[in-house]
């Protein structure tokens, strides 16, 4: 019956169709299968007869065939699995579909899985099963194209008055002058205006793309699978349906499935249902869904469904994730472009007023020196174009004073730097945490995997009071030699394959458990296998960060006797010891002068950075017909203590120096024991031998707990060292260093770190040893673990904001000077000496190139120099206002002289020294991009080789200028210049660096 429900789809309907359809049906369809087995088994020849080549070893052959050993198994059976039933099954977690298909092992049995080896895996295998059941991938709503972006961009009320304006100029120009001349005015200011939507259009749309490839990145988890009887991590988007996947705390469930087996195995499933309470997943719930979170235990579990047959996956399908974060410096600088904005409208308005007046009232002469208006006798067309073209310059004003760049830079800086990062080793996951980590004071980090290296390996063996060297354990007694290969075999989340008896064993699993499993296999001789085999284990407690240790209860097949074992941190399993075996195999009572004699042993080996572990049993008489669930933590007998060593990384001492030289704190929070940690922390020198160490930097986590709110408060600077500590003393530590004004910055790869990573200003997850709950809770995932990598985040977040100030200075200097200029110009003369499409190419330099050139500094050594810019310090600082006014004063006064004075100092007309007025503006911009380089440095040329972007962007600006002065008079209204001319405007802009450089020795206090 189970099978029957299973293989044939909807037999009711089947039955309902008549004789002549139903045998249509069924022979097209034996067409179809017939042709899918066809290729199918071609395929699986075709892959079995490779394998058979490139064995090792005689080969039978003849002269007609290649003898192939080949697996015995049914090729087109998977075709026929209703996989719209077997997902509903599993997603409504209907008990009676399920009982109807005849349990888990039955639909393992369908699925051609067995339930201890997985599925066979090979490639013929996976392909089957993707084109029968589907990927696992989801299909994601389209992305925006690029016209979208050019649509908004067009949005923007001042380009759509400007255009209106250009069409309004573009109908009179024709009107007045004809198609040849009359079109100049109008269309230069149209084509302006395009190219600048363009232009930021394109900005845009590659930084939405770049943020989808990165997403992508970020959904792309490893998740580890048994296939072929071998654990091995593979990519989210690679599981199929029939694949056992292997589930500790804080993974990611990767497709909805069916519970095999495992222990006290709890799921988050909040994500799902909305519900907050974690769900026991067991025989009796064996329901597993895609997107849920395991909060506790370990499992398997047998996949069912995948991709969009999964309810996460017709969700995920649906939410477009886009980025349109704000982050906190783009709100700033929003506020600050609407301030400027209505400054730039004030002045906007007082310019529109003004010649509007002039011109009504005769005040304006044309080329010729005749009166513009002259009442009556001025034609309808004339009086409208001069009004369009006030209208029009009024408009571009506004455009030019609204610094839209400010966003655009943001924009620019966060996604080349999230760029560069992910080749520095760092994901970027939220936008803000770029600009945060270059405010941070303070940088709490874990120990393990982040300043060592996480390549455990057992270097020290104490068998009572004794060490056993490497060479002497083939002298160990055979029943302390049992005792220990059950304390390592039966009581680990690790594996151990081995493909036959003389190949090497494969051994997967934590790094601590990878190193105690070596030190079993290749020095006590265990196989784990047998071990496994004369047991069964009743009950389980899974490791977690509270108690430090991990226990199994079992029970040896056909005896009467419980043993339980224990494994966990040394003191800890100490204390629950009351014998403890010798050398000899002898028990012997531990008395109180021993168990001294044992913390002796376990300190002097954390003094050597060694990572102490104990293995503890208890052995107990089964009680008749009562069912013991419940592990032994008392009266336990020592078996002996392991020392492993985790040598710190390369260059972590380095990295620690650079950020106490550039004022920030490191505290390094670790569950080790209080020797290992202190050895560790000198060897990484956030401890120094030279200084004098206050009795509160190192303590251990029950004493911080243990604090008052107010010694907390008062002792949490002076802690260097946090050892045996929880996850939620790590939290409390966050939230004292946050209340003492502090920008925290916390590194965590546990499930019980995500409170402290999403309490902390950024928090920055672990992506190798990082569970999905700890990276879904962080703003950065460290793709290495390594503390080096979260230097260079701290680095690069510097580098964020020291760029968006740069820029910043350089724009309001352009901001000021226009607006000054325009402003009595139009006041004293009724005219304006830059025109509309001439304001708007500044506004193209200063927006989109000056962005792309200021904004994609690289960091520096000097970045690092520098103390933390913390929560309070204003964006503008003083050191900022000096060098912006000093450059905007000389701009202004330059460009008035030429205004006022140009025609006489040279001897040109109105049209040539409005052109030697818009020439010198642009030119003291591309000088004045320099200067904003390096905001307190006088060498502003240092490192400018290798921003080749910015010599790049400063050569295309040149290049441009000197086209629109030369060749393009009539779209640009220039005249051209003589090499004379050129010179005096190179020389006034020239002068911009000297005038910067006496500037910059000009003392600020406090500096801000």
């Amino acid at each position: 019956m189970a099978m029957s429900t299973l293989r044939f789809r909807k037999p009711d309907e089947i039955a309902k169709c008549d004789e002549e359809d139903w045998s249509v049906s069924k022979t097209h369809k034996r067409r179809w299968r017939l042709a899918y087995t066809v290729i199918y088994i071609t395929r699986v020849l075709a892959s079995l007869n490779k394998k058979a080549f490139d064995k090792d070893g005689p080969l039978l052959r003849t002269l007609s065939y290649v003898a192939i050993d080949m697996h015995c198994k049914s090729i087109s059976s998977l075709l026929t699995v209703d996989t719209k039933k077997l997902s509903d099954t599993v997603r409504d977690k209907n008990f009676e579909s399920l009982s109807q298909f005849g349990g888990v092992k039955e639909v393992a049995l369908i699925l051609e899985t067995n339930v201890k080896s997985g599925i066979h895996g090979d490639e013929a295998d996976l392909i089957h099963r993707q084109n029968v059941f589907g990927a696992n991938k989801y299909q994601k709503p389209p992305a925006k194209k690029f016209l979208r972006f050019v649509y908004e961009a067009l949005k923007d009320t001042t380009i759509l008055i400007l255009l209106a304006c250009a069409v309004l100029s573009l109908a009179f120009g024709i009107k007045q002058h004809g198609w040849k001349d009359g079109w100049y005015d109008g269309g230069s200011i149209i084509v302006a205006v395009f190219l600048v939507v363009a232009v930021s259009a394109v900005s845009d749309f590659k930084q939405s793309r770049q943020f989808q490839k990165l997403s992508t990145k970020s959904s792309d988890v490893k998740v580890e699978v048994v296939r072929d009887g071998r654990r091995q991590p593979i990519s989210i988007f690679d599981v199929v349906v029939g694949d056992i996947v292997c589930l500790k705390i804080g993974d990611q469930i990767p497709a909805d499935g069916l519970f095999l087996e495992g222990h006290s195995l709890k799921l988050d499933e909040s994500s799902m249902t909305g519900e907050s309470d974690h769900i026991q997943i067991d025989e009796g719930n064996p329901f597993m869904l895609s997107g849920t979170k395991v909060t506790d235990g370990f499992g398997f579990m047998l996949v069912t469904s995948v991709g969009m047959n999964t309810l996460w996956g017709k969700m995920m399908s649906s939410i477009n994730r886009d980025s349109n974060e704000e982050t906190p410096l783009q709100a700033r600088l929003n506020n600050l472009a609407s301030y400027i904005g209505k400054v730039g409208l004030v002045a906007a308005a007082l310019v529109l007023v003004v010649m509007l007046i002039r011109y009504f009232t005769g005040n304006t002469r044309d080329d010729k020196g005749n009166k513009e208006f002259n009442g009556n006798k001025t034609k309808f067309d004339d009086v409208m174009n001069a009004v369009v073209s006030i209208v029009s310059t009024a408009v571009t004003i506004i455009v030019v004073a609204i610094p839209e760049g400010l966003p655009l830079a943001v924009t620019l800086t966060l996604a080349y730097s999230m760029k560069c990062m992910m080749a520095d080793h760092a994901m970027v996951r939220k936008l803000s945490s770029c600009e945060t980590m270059g405010s941070a004071t303070t940088i709490c980090t874990d120990k393990t995997g982040t300043l060592t290296l996480n390549e455990m390996k057992v270097t020290k063996f104490w068998l009572g009071k004794e060490a056993v060297e490497d060479d002497n354990y083939s002298n160990l007694t055979g029943n302390i030699l049992k005792l220990l290969q059950q304390a390592v075999g039966l009581n680990t989340t690790g594996t151990v394959y081995k493909l036959n008896s003389t190949s090497v064993p494969e051994i997967s699993g934590s790094p601590t458990e990878k190193a105690i499993l070596s030190w079993a296999v290749f020095n006590l001789g265990m196989s784990i296998e047998e071990v496994k085999q004369d047991y069964h284990i009743i009950h389980v407690e899974a490791f977690n960060s509270v108690k430090k240790r991990s226990g199994v209860l079992v029970k040896r097949n056909n005896e009467k006797t419980i043993h339980t074992h224990w494994k966990g941190a040394a003191e800890m399993i100490l204390a629950t010891c009351s014998t403890y075996y010798d050398r000899a195999g002898v028990l012997n009572v531990m008395d109180e002068e021993e168990r001294l004699q044992f913390g002796t042993i376990i300190k002097n080996m954390a003094q050597n950075s060694l990572r102490c572990i104990a293995f503890a049993h208890k052995e107990l008489a089964e009680e008749s017909g009562q069912v013991l669930e419940k592990l032994e933590e008392i009266g336990l007998t020592l078996l002996g203590l392991v020392g492993l060593k985790d040598p710190c990384r390369p260059g972590v001492s380095t990295a620690v120096e650079s950020c106490r030289a550039a004022g920030v704190n490191i505290k390094m929070i670790t569950g080790d024991n209080v020797h290992t940690a202190k050895a560790i922390a000198f060897e990484c020198k956030i401890l120094n031998l030279d200084e004098d160490l206050d009795d509160d930097a190192v303590i251990e986590g029950v004493q911080f707990r243990n604090y008052s709110p107010e010694e907390r408060m008062e002792k949490v600077d002076k802690i260097h060292v946090m050892a045996r500590s929880s996850p939620l003393d790590k939290l409390m530590m966050v939230q004292c260093l946050k209340q003492k004004g502090h920008v925290v910055a916390v590194t965590g790869d546990g499930t019980n770190d995500a409170p402290a990573l999403k309490e902390a200003d950024i928090g920055l997850s672990m992506g190798i040893q990082g569970t999905e709950v700890a990276k879904e809770s962080s703003d950065i995932v460290i793709l290495d673990d390594n503390f080096t990598s979260v230097v260079t985040v701290l680095r690069w977040g510097r580098a964020v904001y020291t760029n968006i100030q740069k820029f910043l200075q350089f724009q309001l200097t352009v901001n000021v000077a226009a607006l000054v200029i325009n402003l009595v110009a139009a006041v004293s003369s009724g005219k304006v000496p830059l025109t509309a499409v001439q304001l708007l190419w500044v506004n193209l330099i200063m927006d989109t190139l000056g962005a792309l050139a200021l904004a994609t500094e690289k960091p520096t050594n000097d970045l690092m120099s520098k103390p933390p810019v913390g929560r309070s310090e204003p964006l503008i600082t003083k050191i900022m206002w000096r060098n912006l006014i000093a450059q905007a004063m000389y701009q202004v006064t330059t460009l008035l002289v030429l205004q006022f004075k140009g025609k006489f100092i040279f001897g040109v007309n109105e049209n040539v020294k409005n052109t030697l007025i818009f020439n010198t503006f642009v030119l003291c911009q591309v000088f004045n991009e320099f200067n904003a380089r390096k905001l307190e440095k006088k060498n502003i040329f240092k490192g400018i080789l290798k921003n080749k972007l910015f010599l790049a962007i400063i050569g295309i600006t040149i290049v441009l200028q000197l086209v629109m002065v030369e060749f393009l008079k009539k779209f640009a209204n220039t005249e051209r210049l003589n090499w004379g001319q050129w010179g005096a405007c190179i020389g006034f802009a020239a002068l911009s660096w000297p005038i910067g450089c006496l500037v910059k020795c000009i003392p600020i206090s406090g500096k801000k």
